[in-house]
């Protein structure tokens, strides 16, 4: 079995800092701050550039490129002293005893992130850590479809965890399966509007994998 893990707010808790980082930018600009975690995970959406509206910043005056990257400096040196979610060890830890093959795919910039998972310690649990090549969270539904073409993966077999609407919409398009987290960006009301299944955290992941798998192996 194969799962694909995203990895901002999935696996790594970087929520909080997003709201930091986001406040850096609309403070400078004299508006309004995001609020509470709570009212950022309302308000978080892809393609990040709606979200760069949602949050206040004008794209008329400013392009949206110049402005990823103001955001995308401050936050890849603070990434780097983030934890993990949760749970995530215990639950990376028991997929790699059952067996799974496990790798992450995500739209952060593909050196940002090979750097902030080798941080973390967890970089033997992974045999393929896709990122994409820009600044701008574009999408990462690309580089999963082609390394599980090039593994001959069954992609109805494939499971996605992630933490966002996104997450399950790249899942659907490939025809995989999914599971969504809610504690990363995106609050259980928004997650529970796609149908998919929603854990409250990863330390529930085991049982619902292993329900699901019909044994304690993972096939």
């Amino acid at each position: 079995m194969y799962i694909v893990w995203d990895w901002n707010g999935t696996l790594l808790d970087d929520a909080a800092l997003c709201v930091k980082v986001m406040n850096g930018l609309l403070e400078k600009r004299g508006l309004p701050l995001l609020g509470s975690l709570a009212h950022y995970r309302e308000l978080f959406t892809f393609p990040v550039k709606e979200y760069y509206r949602r949050a206040g910043l004008d794209l008329e005056r400013e392009s949206f490129s110049a402005l990823a990257l103001e955001y995308i400096a401050p936050y890849n040196r603070a990434a780097l002293e983030c934890g993990l979610c949760p749970g995530a060890k215990e639950a990376l830890a028991w997929l790699q005893k059952q067996g799974a093959r496990q790798l992450i795919a995500s739209a952060s910039q593909e050196d940002a992130l090979r750097a902030q998972v080798q941080r973390q310690g967890i970089s033997e649990y992974f045999e393929a850590i896709l990122g994409v090549k820009d600044s701008y969270g574009s999408g990462k539904e690309g580089v999963a479809l082609a390394y599980l073409k090039s593994q001959g993966a069954d992609l109805g077999q494939v499971w996605f965890l992630g933490d966002t609407v996104h997450d399950w919409e790249v899942a659907k398009s490939l025809g995989c399966r999914c599971v969504l987290v809610a504690q990363g960006h995106q609050s259980i009301s928004v997650l529970k509007g796609t149908g998919a299944p929603v854990l409250p955290d990863l330390f529930t992941l085991p049982g619902f994998l292993g329900e699901r798998t019909g044994s304690e192996e993972c096939p």
